[in-house]
């Protein structure tokens, strides 16, 4: 363990006393990775590090953009999202999921102003539909039509959110805390 530093000396003059006292006692030899150059220093190290995390995290980088970003492209996505899913109704579920999300954000806004709007739930369906019946013509039975992994999960996502079960949907308040202002409201 390191001494305390005499009051009498400076910061920068004892660390480097420090420095050179464990240098002569050899204690830098022989270290790990000692002669071998640092890796990555040709790139900048915020961006670095942000990505490792970032990757080790499971994370993508539109984790990163502000909520009304993210609600944005999940609004661009979701012909793509409710692609696999089966039944208009669970398309209606996820397209309500996301829009209980944009207006929790639109009622409390956080972050940087930008327009972002509800999705049409008609328009989804009807897209979805036509889709559905192109691709049922070209493979002849629609029991088949793609993987059900990811759209079942959006299902699943959009069913605890919109019930209470998990997460709440990013800036609104828990289900404990509106009950309690209702009660207020009432009396």
């Amino acid at each position: 363990m390191t001494k305390r530093k005499p009051p009498g000396i400076g910061f920068e003059s004892w660390a480097d006393q420090q420095i050179r006292e464990a240098t002569e006692r050899g204690e830098f030899d022989n270290l790990p990775g000692a002669g071998k150059p640092l890796a990555d220093l040709d790139k900048p190290y915020d961006e670095v590090w942000v990505m490792r995390h970032l990757h080790k995290e499971g994370h993508s980088t539109e984790d990163l953009l502000p909520l009304p970003l993210q609600l944005r492209k999940e609004v661009e996505r979701l012909p793509e999202t409710v692609r696999t899913l089966r039944t208009e109704r669970e398309v209606r579920e996820v397209v309500a999921d996301l829009n209980l999300r944009i207006v929790a954000w639109l009622r409390a806004p956080l972050g940087p102003p930008i327009p972002v709007r509800p999705a049409n739930a008609d328009q989804v369906v009807e897209r979805w539909r036509a889709e559905r019946t192109e691709r049922a013509g070209q493979k002849g039975d629609i029991a088949h039509i793609g993987d059900p992994g990811p759209a079942e999960q959006a299902l699943a996502k959009a069913r605890r959110r919109r019930f209470g079960t998990g997460e709440p949907a990013p800036g609104s308040r828990p289900v404990w805390w509106r009950r309690a202002l209702r009660r207020g409201r009432s009396t």
